[in-house]
């Protein structure tokens, strides 16, 4: 046995016992002698938003990563959080070994966590962390893990192609989740040219959220462009119909009201709405399908990578599905909420039994659509067509959008 060795073991030991972080994952010496197929299926979501507090107890993992993963994920160091005590007095600790030392080319796994995040713009106070005045990230990432435990979660602090670009360029990111975008969707240039490379070059999902108004999605940067899954509003805990302050003509809508983590506490949280939440859970659920499918077909790794899955998605033995084919499910999958549910006080727009594709897309979708779009994918149980009118409407609305976004 050479001393280098006996140095190296000794050191990964030592380091091992205090947190803070350690650079160059790759080369740190950690030992990883797993497979894909001893960490099962799994399924990577990229959300982009201000930051995240990964100290809170939503996104504790009890395992670790194996070290192929963070190879794969461009992983360059590792923070071992504090796991004791406040909010304050875990990043007071952390803030020396940890904080501090995250520059812009960084990407860190924060062990202990299912985050794994970057900042590539590197024009924030404190990289990856959700800043104290802020609070949306956090949010967004929970509604991910609400809707599918078991992701991993690639996050990416930023409003910029270059944040999207972040995860569109990561082979193993199955989908990316934006919840910003122009106020009142006016027609203005925002993150279109990087989700396009993410969607249409490298195979991924992009679900992007309307705006918080009844503006028309299409000509919305994010939500709008036809590559892109645009997500509005549903009262699913309400009346069962549109949240009126949502985007109209999307292309499905989603649950608009959740109990999400707090930003800057480990352990609280709070009821909050707006499509910026309906647009990561959504981007959960197509997670969970992912990855059940691909456990079901033994595909045990993760990405569309044009070169090694040819932009397939669910890349099994016996079956192959991209992005086109998943979104298919989905469209077939949503439905439309009766208008006899509609509440006259609660503040909601009835669902129009007339062209209610105009307010909802080709409808809603939640958990209850989980199920139905696996089984239509598998080949169990076909879901039937969408009636004639709802299909006219929805390819008329494809059309504008890339005649729009041409």
């Amino acid at each position: 046995m050479s001393k280098s060795f006996v140095f190296s073991t000794m050191l990964i030991l030592l380091l091992s016992s205090f947190s803070g972080c350690y650079g160059n994952a790759k080369i740190s010496g950690i030992q990883d002698n797993s497979t894909s197929n001893d960490f099962g299926a799994f399924s990577v979501v990229a959300p982009i938003d201000t930051g995240i507090n990964v100290y809170h107890d939503h996104f504790v993992m009890e395992e670790d990563y194996p070290q192929w993963l963070l190879n794969g994920l461009g992983v360059t160091k590792v923070c071992d959080i504090t796991k004791n005590g406040s909010w304050e007095e875990r990043y007071s600790s952390d803030k020396e070994s940890c904080w501090d030392t995250i520059v812009s080319t960084d990407i860190v796994w924060f062990k202990g966590t299912r985050i794994i995040g970057t900042t590539p713009d590197d024009n924030t106070d404190i990289p990856i962390l959700d800043d104290p005045q802020d609070g949306h990230g956090t949010a967004v990432t929970g509604a991910v893990l609400n809707a599918n435990p078991n992701a991993v979660i690639f996050f990416v602090e930023g409003f910029s192609d270059a944040a999207v670009l972040a995860a569109a360029n990561q082979p193993l990111v199955d989908i990316i989740t934006t919840s910003f975008g122009p106020i009142g969707s006016i027609p203005v240039p925002g993150i279109e040219d990087a989700t396009k490379v993410a969607v249409v070059e490298k195979g991924k999902i992009h679900t992007g959220a309307a705006d918080n108004s009844p503006s028309p999605a299409v000509q919305d940067s994010t939500a709008g462009p036809p590559w892109s899954i645009g997500i509005s509003g549903y009262a699913e805990e309400g009346d069962d119909q549109k949240e009126t302050m949502s985007g109209s003509y999307p292309d499905v809508a989603a649950d608009w009201t959740q109990i999400l983590p707090n930003h800057d506490d480990v352990d609280g949280y709070h009821e909050t709405s707006g499509t910026s939440f309906a647009t990561p859970r959504t981007a959960g659920l197509l997670s969970k399908i992912i990855t059940s499918l691909r456990d079901e077909f033994g595909d045990f790794s993760s990405g569309a990578n044009p070169e090694k899955r040819n932009k397939n998605l669910i890349n099994g033995s016996e079956i192959k599905f991209s992005n086109d084919d998943l979104r298919d499910a989905l469209n077939l999958s949503a439905w439309y909420p009766s208008f006899s549910s509609w509440d006259p006080l609660s503040g909601t727009t009835p669902i129009s039994p007339v062209a209610p594709c105009t307010q909802v897309g080709w409808g809603v979708v939640n958990e209850s659509n989980v199920l139905p779009i696996i089984e239509h994918l598998n080949g169990t149980a076909e879901i039937p067509n969408r009636p004639s009118d709802v299909v006219l409407c929805m390819e008329t609305n494809q059309a504008i959008r890339e005649s729009y976004w041409s």
